[in-house]
């Protein structure tokens, strides 16, 4: 546990350093829009690489609280949600989030099974792609029971394909000389991770920038959603032994991943408080959930480094990327349009 905390540590110290370090280099942009993940995850991974090294990494396996830590970030997530904001703000938002999550995912899955990819990092490949990046990923991990080695690579590969987007999206959008309202929901869209939106959408101006976080914010709202469906499909169609008797409610309940419960919960109970508390005591308590929310999402990533086994990555080879880039490429397009469709005439 003491190594995890650790690395959490380290991983916040670099996600709150770096960017001041970098500020007036050529590597400025670059660090201020690295976030904590990937300072996480390569963490883990020098720490798995050196205590396997050591003979000591099996004795330490008991201390890696990896579902433990991702399924309370994920429950704080919630906690950020403001469901009556998003109604209110952006109905346009709501739509195209509705409609771009659809066509991606059902694109992926379909894409992802031609390939012969795994049903379970199938699905984690499906929600991250199109949803929000690795916290949909985890939460499709613990509908779906996906082992740890294909959620570790899901996140790679999600961070992977970012980092360029978080350039080019503003560079593309600016080409193309879209309104700041189309730029901002094509943004939001497509780029994975609140954080990351932010970074990107700055650059495109605050109009956009409001825009693309409201885009976000509508489609995290979403995971809750996704999680039970998938954790139907795969008790009734995937997973279920024909020759079994038939599924009960109370065996689909075993299965469930509760924390969507408490994801949903604690978005409640934030829109709730958001009708009675003022803008700033309200912004208060987002920056105090959205802190703990980052702190156990990143021992959640340090774990997940820790944990990681190289035989999965050589089992999956390189279909994956091909699946990722496939549905990068789509989510592009389509966001686009959806965005283009739903905001042309949108006054910010």
């Amino acid at each position: 546990m003491l190594t995890v905390v650790a690395g959490g540590a380290l991983a916040q110290f670099l996600t709150t350093h770096v960017p001041e370090w970098s500020a007036g280099t050529l590597l400025e942009d670059l660090g201020g829009a690295v976030e904590f993940p990937v300072y996480a995850i390569i963490i883990g991974l020098v720490l798995n690489a050196v205590l396997s090294a050591l003979g000591i990494r099996g004795r330490l396996a008991a201390g890696v609280r990896t579902e433990f830590f991702i399924k309370t970030g994920l429950v704080l997530l919630g906690g950020t949600v403001v469901l009556s904001v998003i109604v209110r703000a952006a109905g346009p938002a709501i739509l195209q989030t509705l409609l771009l999550i659809t066509g991606v995912f059902f694109f992926t899955w379909w894409f992802a099974g031609k390939l012969g990819i795994d049903d379970h990092l199938r699905a984690l490949a499906s929600s991250a792609v199109s949803i929000c990046g690795v916290s949909a990923a985890i939460a499709a991990a613990g509908a779906v029971k996906a082992k740890k080695e294909h959620l570790a690579y899901t996140a790679t590969l999600v961070i992977a394909f970012e980092l360029p987007s978080i350039f080019i999206l503003p560079w593309l959008a600016d080409l193309l000389g879209l309104s700041p309202a189309v730029a901002g929901a094509w943004i939001g869209g497509n780029i994975d991770t609140t954080a990351a939106v932010s970074a990107a959408g700055a650059p495109a101006g605050e109009d956009s920038l409001q825009i693309a976080s409201i885009v976000k914010v509508t489609q995290n709202a979403l995971i809750g959603v996704v999680a039970v469906a998938l954790t139907a499909w795969f008790a009734l169609r995937v997973e279920r032994d024909e020759s079994a008797p038939r599924i009960r409610a109370i065996d689909f309940w075993h299965r469930f991943p509760k924390f969507v419960l408490g994801f949903i919960a604690a978005s409640v109970a934030v829109t709730v408080a958001a009708e009675f508390l003022s803008e700033a005591d309200l912004d208060g308590v987002d920056s105090a959930v959205k802190g703990f929310r980052d702190y156990f999402l990143t021992l959640a990533f340090v774990s997940v480094g820790l944990e990681f086994e190289a035989k999965a990555l050589r089992e999956a080879g390189m279909k994956p990327v091909a699946v990722f880039a496939a549905a990068t490429l789509f989510n592009i397009v389509l966001g686009l349009a959806l965005a283009t469709l739903l905001f042309s005439n949108f006054a910010v």
